[in-house]
């Protein structure tokens, strides 16, 4: 029996393609700086760059534009529950005064 303080063995070993033989045959390269791709066998790749000037002004502007919404959403949660309370404190008064009679 095992000791089993050992830690598992690897199963299946990683295969480890150097850059020369990748498999590239006939893609256009280098890739696209961002995006996803699917190969014909199942291998998935996704690109990241760096963002500019202009993608981090387009992403600020719609974080800001999202922030707007809920904020107006939630202002108008308050504003349209408002006259529901100032009723239901209306009432209570009223009700309050009349037992006192």
């Amino acid at each position: 029996m095992p000791n089993s303080n050992e830690p598992e063995r690897p199963r299946v070993e990683p295969e480890i393609l150097p850059p020369d033989r990748s498999g590239r045959n006939g893609q256009n390269w280098p890739p696209p700086p961002y995006g996803y791709t699917a190969g014909a066998n199942g291998s998935q790749r996704i690109f990241i760059t760096r963002i500019g000037p202009l993608g981090f002004g387009l992403a600020t502007l719609v974080i800001g534009l999202f922030a707007v919404v809920l904020l107006l959403l939630l202002i108008s949660t308050a504003l349209i529950w408002l006259p529901f309370v100032a009723a239901i404190v209306i009432l209570g008064a009223v009700v309050g005064a009349l037992r006192r009679l």
